[in-house]
């Protein structure tokens, strides 16, 4: 999931598309060419400090002619941090999932960013709609009424954050004794990722669901601080006393942030029913024509039930968010990377790059990425064969064949260029 931006670039983009694995270091290539455009992941700002090294960090300063673009999730989060990044490193764009609505309050009054736009956290793959092809059942195929996944969040996030495990708790609840086969979960061990999480909702009749997002924006940074100093104090302090002490001055004001989750077109790609809370969903999914609203204090729980046993009303609205969810395109890796192109277009930015520049940037970042590998490989295997104790005939034979293994890579790295 974290992935498919990085790699929708590389497959639609009309720019030519290099990425850079932070984690194996500052590829020193990159000063010997003056890119048009750089773009940051939102993987890079998930935690403090930002996984941008010193090296990095410099190369954006120095790169004053690129233009500079930030992607960003769950801003709530280190918003100093990230406003105070895009001033120093001069960015000229930011793509964020607040909504333009709240722009004059954040970026515009927090940062220089020029321009600005909306996108949601996941888009739907070519790669997603086949395997989703591959795992759809039928409805009588089907072996579980309605299933979740959900988890837990930091009490700091407000009630909104809270609504992914209470929507799962409260329905498991209530549903039960009502001859369902359910199969909801809210612990972190239980989730389920990659192809098992399609095959699971296209297993599932029903699918529970929230928006994603949070109700309290930290924008000054004023909760957070406060937050961590009640949890060193006690620990097991519940949502409800931080709520009471702190939170309610702060639930649901300032900045609007919750938006449609992947796992709508997710489920939507399977035909599996949506049921869930009442809310926005970035305009995308309406209530009667994509999914069945439930109510957050679920008064209306006996008319949820009473349509999700309907099968033909289930039919009716699987196949409209299949239809305006998958089928339309609207909301596919493929057009939102074709509105990029056209933007950095618009900015002038030119799409001619000779083919014996693209092969030889293409080479040399490759050969870094071998280079950083085979230089983990012979550190691990020295670390191996300084650590091991010959004693017997069979330790020996491994001792000689880590030897001769540590030879073979370091001729290899003595043949590439050294970076």
């Amino acid at each position: 999931m974290i992935m498919e931006l990085v790699a929708s670039f590389q497959r639609h983009s009309h720019f030519n598309v290099w990425a850079v694995n932070v984690e194996l270091g500052f590829p020193k290539v990159l000063r010997d060419y003056e890119f048009q455009v750089i773009v940051l992941h939102y993987s890079l700002f998930g935690w403090l400090p930002f996984y941008l090294s010193k090296e990095y960090l410099e190369y954006l300063a120095e790169s004053e002619g690129s233009y500079k673009i930030a992607f960003f999730q769950d801003e709530y989060r280190y918003w100093p941090e990230r406003s105070d990044l895009l001033n120093r490193y001069k960015f000229d764009c930011v793509y964020t999932c607040i909504e333009p609505a709240y722009f004059k309050d954040t970026y515009q009054r927090y940062t220089n960013v020029p321009k600005l736009f909306t996108y949601i956290p996941g888009y739907v793959s070519d790669d997603m709609v086949k395997l989703a092809r591959e795992v759809t059942k039928s409805d009588r195929e089907r072996t579980i009424d309605i299933g979740y996944r959900g988890r837990q969040s930091y009490h700091y996030m407000g009630r909104g954050g809270r609504e992914k495990h209470e929507i799962g708790s409260r329905f498991r609840e209530l549903a039960s004794g009502l001859g369902f086969k359910l199969d909801i979960e809210m612990e972190e061990h239980k989730r389920i990722y990659g192809r098992q999480w399609l095959e699971f909702l296209a297993n599932c009749r029903a699918v529970l669901g929230v928006e994603a997002g949070v109700s309290i924006f930290d924008i000054d940074n004023v909760i957070y601080p406060q937050y961590q100093t009640m949890l060193a104090e006690n620990p097991k302090i519940t949502f409800e006393e931080v709520y009471n002490r702190l939170l309610f001055q702060h639930e649901g004001k300032g900045v609007y942030y919750r938006t449609v989750s992947p796992r709508a077109f997710e489920a939507a790609a399977v035909r599996t029913c949506q049921i869930l809370y009442e809310g926005n969903y970035s305009g995308i999914l309406k209530p009667m024509v994509h999914y069945i609203p439930l109510k957050k204090d679920f008064s209306n729980f006996d008319q949820v039930i009473a349509m999700y046993r309907d099968e033909s009303l289930r039919r009716e609205l699987t196949n409209n968010a299949y239809r305006d969810l998958i089928a339309s395109g609207q909301y596919s890796y493929r057009q939102f990377i074709e509105m990029f192109d056209q933007e950095l277009i618009k900015m002038g930015i030119s799409l001619k790059v000779s083919p014996a520049s693209v092969l030889k940037i293409s080479a040399r970042l490759s050969e870094q990425r071998v280079s950083v590998k085979i230089r983990k490989q012979l550190k691990h295997f020295a670390e191996m064969i300084k650590g091991l104790k010959v004693k017997t005939r069979s330790q020996l034979a491994r001792s000689l064949y880590l030897k001769r293994l540590y030879r073979k890579i370091k001729s290899i790295k003595g043949r590439m260029r050294q970076y």
